[in-house]
């Protein structure tokens, strides 16, 4: 097992270097030998771990999700309202410093500079389903605690709350698209769902 910690533990670098570089640049503007230099790996060793650029750009993708999901069980946890669960994860995601854990801003570069790539649209349609059904849980597992109203579907409401995302996203990456309307959509949103208008106030987009 020891002898297999070195390469895992370069692996695992490469993962980390590429999951900031692509996050705060670009598919087509990173290349392979950029990673490789800021991960202290050469080309040839980063290509023992992934056989492309789009197999380490699907890496960075499913790496991002995963810190993203470790941050938003830990938010829902320690929240003991569930009519603030949505909250708490919306705001835990804005909030958020570390650019790895920004997973939409991953998704704009797969639909704006990957789309004729089969491959990755495949995979984006599998992920982004995967990012829904949890934020549906979350929706239903609030629903069932008395946090959501029973009429709203969770599921329908979960493609909502992804698309804020989205919206929240490309206002942060243009700025001055949203200002201080983005924190009025985030409080409709939860006011429809809760039936509550008396709720901590909703997160701004940082950078917007």
């Amino acid at each position: 097992m020891s002898s297999r910690l070195p390469a895992e533990e370069r692996k695992a670098a490469v993962l980390d270097c590429a999951c900031g570089i692509f996050s705060t640049g670009s598919y087509r503007g990173t290349t392979t030998a950029e990673i490789a230099r800021k991960a202290g790996v050469t080309e040839p060793i980063l290509y023992r771990h992934f056989e492309s650029k789009r197999d380490l750009y699907l890496a960075v993708l499913e790496e991002s999700w995963r810190l993203l999901r470790e941050l938003w069980d830990g938010v829902v946890a320690e929240e003991e309202d569930p009519k603030l669960w949505v909250l708490a994860i919306g705001t835990a995601y804005f909030e958020a410093t570390d650019p790895r854990l920004h997973t939409a801003n991953l998704w704009i570069q797969s639909l704006t500079e990957a789309s004729d790539d089969p491959e990755i649209r495949k995979y984006l349609r599998k992920h982004m389903r995967e990012v829904h059904r949890y934020v549906a849980d979350v929706m239903r597992r609030a629903q069932e605690a008395g946090g959501v109203l029973k009429d709203r579907d969770p599921s329908a409401e979960a493609w909502i709350f992804l698309a804020i995302g989205l919206l929240g996203t490309v206002g942060r990456r243009v700025g001055g698209l949203v200002d201080e309307d983005f924190p009025q959509i985030f409080n409709s949103r939860r006011q429809w769902m809760t039936g509550e208008v008396d709720l901590p106030p909703a997160p701004k987009v940082p950078g917007a």
